[in-house]
């Protein structure tokens, strides 16, 4: 698989233990049992392995011994992120510390009142952001730009255990409606976000560089984000030592229908990031598309 398929691993089951074992115990006896779940991913899920194990030999560079144990912790730090979410969401945010780099841009943006474009990655754990977010006065509506590929029996069941989130999300649709409600939240000087680093078999795709190795990114953020005057910005949420979270926030220098070099400059933010934290690279799949190629 060259591009990914838009969903997760998982079972409601599964997912109900992590949640009695967090709201019983806490968040750190879930991390404990998270390392039996891995260990499952570790042995069985041999082509997400290829595909992990290629990004830390091939693109990291990491000896073959080091790379496999890095896919190992990787599967792990991913899985933290997982229970993290779920356990802000359902009212432990006093459990976790935050620091915010960069929030300046975002009182920028919020000072000029034109809505803007965010574009994260898979990386991290962008998905509690907006906890970051409500600490700068924010008020603005969010507009999350997705898929409505996931588990649904699994996405019922975390909303029906957390706290209803204030983003609205904007699903991707073949008859391009999600064009018209990016402008419409966008003209009600809103924010619309995007994750850049996920295409799909029949999107339109733009090739450029990353780690050393050409891959294909959804054209849609960019072309978006170049040929409209709003502010654009990149967002990092990266999980550290313990409990605690580290926001990035970076100011996009965006040329006017320039999709190339926004893309260029957007792939440098994220291998920035990737190099910083290398375990939080959470793609498992054949992103530079070789392992198909072997």
């Amino acid at each position: 698989m060259s591009q990914w398929d838009g969903k997760s691993k998982g079972t409601v089951l599964g997912y109900k233990i992590f949640v009695f074992f967090i709201n019983k115990i806490g968040v750190k006896a879930a991390y404990f049992v998270l390392y039996f779940v891995v260990a499952y991913y570790f042995i069985f899920l041999k082509k997400s392995n290829d595909s992990i194990f290629y990004y830390f030999r091939k693109r990291l560079g990491y000896p073959y011994l080091k790379s496999k144990t890095m896919v190992f912790r990787s599967y792990y730090t991913f899985g933290q992120t997982i229970i993290d979410k779920i356990a802000i969401g359902a009212g432990l945010k006093d459990k976790f510390t935050y620091e915010h780099d960069g929030k300046e841009f975002i009182i920028k943006l919020l000072k000029e009142k034109k809505g803007g474009v965010l574009i994260s990655a898979h990386i991290g754990n962008f998905e509690i952001a907006e906890h970051f977010f409500s600490e700068v006065d924010f008020n603005l509506q969010i507009n999350l730009v997705t898929t409505d590929l996931e588990h649904s029996a699994i996405k019922k069941y975390l909303e029906s255990i957390t706290k209803k989130p204030r983003i609205n999300f904007i699903l991707i649709g073949e008859d391009l409606s999600h064009i018209f409600e990016i402008n419409s939240a966008l003209a009600r000087n809103e924010l619309v976000c995007f994750t850049g680093d996920r295409y799909f078999e029949g999107v339109k795709s733009l090739s450029e560089n990353l780690l050393g190795q050409e891959a294909l990114f959804p054209a849609g953020p960019f072309l978006i984000a170049s040929r409209l005057k709003v502010p654009v910005l990149f967002v990092y949420v990266m999980k550290e030592s313990n409990l605690h979270y580290h926001l990035y926030t970076r100011e996009a220098k965006v040329k006017h229908r320039d999709e190339k070099g926004l893309l260029k400059e957007y792939t440098e933010s994220v291998e920035g990031m990737i190099k910083k934290y290398p375990l939080q690279w959470f793609n498992y799949f054949d992103f530079w598309n070789q392992l198909s190629n072997k």
